[in-house]
């Protein structure tokens, strides 16, 4: 099967050869746990049910999850088991089930629901770098899109994460995702359908960051709700980008929180205390 499943557009046999995201056609996973770290909307009480999956159609140099998006550490895992995974989860209690960076596995998770199609909200969280055309084959599978947007400015994008037209194409891709949800419902504490937009706030860039959510109060003005993160660690392969190897700045963070306090973006904000390596999850390879 030629790939063209996101916007880098490779174009190769992936049963043969690997793509852009290092992947050949079988699915490979890194963890697959209960998940209570992410915002309280979606972690609750009793967690999301998170597939961790590896490889990555983005090459962030400072990506927390090195170990699985680059050097593509994981196990591999059919679609039956897989929708196995989604009746287990469902047994645990856990609010919903989570797909992180799942976009390279699209054709083989869509097999896993055709198998089981699980009662829980499917949360689908994604580096925001998407095809349109792709998003629409998960169409009334996907209750709540949980993107990032990481840059409003292509130049960075292309330094950092090797992409040179991120910008637009997430902008677009977030669009598809909103039209396919509708306005964010919270129901119980829990967000049930809906958008919520992540952006990481990198050191030293914080016109990036303020003119990213000035793009998204823009676009999609009070439909999505958004997520400021200042989680940033020095990880990954950074060693060409010494301005990275540092947290971000407590003058830094709140000059970027001022501006999403002005825009009267709904939403979250870490604490700047969010920066620890105890938030990053322990990965499983057996």
């Amino acid at each position: 099967m030629i790939c063209n499943l996101c916007p880098r557009e490779c174009g190769v046999d992936r049963d043969h050869t690997l793509g852009f995201c290092q992947m050949n056609n079988t699915m490979k996973v890194a963890r697959i746990a209960p998940h209570y770290d992410e915002e309280p909307l979606i972690s609750g009480t009793r967690g999301t049910g998170a597939v961790f999956f590896s490889g990555c159609t983005l090459r962030c140099c400072y990506c927390q999850n090195f170990e699985i998006s680059a050097l593509c550490r994981g196990r591999e895992i059919t679609p039956y088991e897989l929708s196995e995974v989604f009746q287990k989860f469902e047994e645990t209690g856990v609010h919903s089930i989570e797909l992180v960076t799942p976009t390279h596995f699209i054709p083989q998770i869509l097999d896993a629901f055709r198998l089981y199609t699980p009662s829980l909200p499917i949360i689908y969280n994604t580096s925001g770098y998407e095809k349109v055309e792709t998003l629409r084959t998960l169409d009334g599978i996907v209750d709540v899109y949980l993107p990032d947007f990481k840059y409003s400015d292509d130049s960075l994008a292309m330094k950092y994460s090797g992409c040179p037209d991120y910008t637009e194409t997430a902008l677009s891709a977030i669009e598809e995702m909103l039209r396919q949800t509708g306005e964010y419902i919270i129901e119980d504490g829990l967000i049930r359908r809906g958008v919520i937009i992540r952006h990481l706030v990198l050191p030293g860039h914080t016109k990036n960051s303020i003119r990213a959510l000035e793009l998204i109060k823009e676009r999609f003005e009070d439909r999505a709700m958004v997520s400021l993160m200042s989680q940033y660690l020095p990880f990954g392969d950074i060693g060409a980008f010494p301005e990275l190897n540092r947290r971000i700045t407590k003058r830094e963070y709140q000059k970027v929180l001022d501006r999403l306090y002005a825009l009267s973006l709904d939403g979250f904000a870490q604490e700047l205390s969010s920066a620890k390596k105890e938030y990053i999850p322990k990965w499983e390879f057996e």
